[in-house]
């Protein structure tokens, strides 16, 4: 099984969500279906950045290491985008 890691973004809140996921697709209809605890505020998240892992564990190390840097500078750096 795949797992991914993924950075989306809210044009209308600008501001960044990092999640990690089985199924992409069905992660994002939940994230701009407003049935998702963290994102329903806004229904405009566009995925940004993906990483992918053969195992669940993996993925959930990587994003906890993405929010541990509490950084938005970081999360740009790998969108490779600067929103400012």
């Amino acid at each position: 099984m795949e797992y991914f890691v993924y950075i989306i973004y809210s044009k209308s809140l600008d501001r960044y969500y990092v999640g990690h996921s089985q199924d992409l697709d069905d992660r994002m209809n939940r994230h701009n279906s407003g049935r998702s605890k963290y994102t329903k505020i806004a229904r405009d998240w566009e995925v940004k950045y993906t990483e992918r892992f053969s195992a669940r564990s993996e993925a959930m190390a990587r994003e906890k290491d993405i929010k541990r840097k509490k950084s938005r500078k970081y999360i740009e750096f790998l969108v490779g985008k600067d929103v400012g």
